[in-house]
């Protein structure tokens, strides 16, 4: 994969993804981020480098192997399916974050929240 102009540094992606705040210079590799095509896959890959180690910490508590394997399975189903429902409104906020301009929503016709 190539890397984008501004791409952040691996901490700094990591800082991305639980929801700080990027600086300047990396500017337009969120904007590319969030808005280019397949913005929607990236946004569920961060959240799944953030939920898998919490799902393999809930894999190894004690219990039943059922339990073991269903208590995670459900908080992975949980959150993407949050993440999908909510996404055009946490792209819209991440987007004001960092001071860039929002899309404007086809359906709507204006911008999303």
């Amino acid at each position: 994969m190539t890397r984008f102009p501004g791409d952040p540094s691996v901490g700094r992606w990591l800082l991305f993804a639980v929801g700080f705040r990027l600086p300047p210079e990396n500017r337009d590799w969120v904007r590319h981020e969030l808005t280019d095509a397949g913005w929607r896959g990236r946004t569920i890959l961060r959240l799944l480098v953030l939920l898998v180690p919490v799902c393999v910490v809930l894999a190894f508590l004690p219990g039943p192997v059922w339990l073991r394997i269903m208590v995670p399975a459900l908080a992975l189903i949980a959150s993407v399916g949050t993440v999908l429902i909510s996404a055009d409104d946490v792209r819209t906020a991440r987007l004001r974050q960092h001071g860039l301009p929002v899309p404007i929503d086809k359906d709507l016709n204006r911008p999303p929240h």
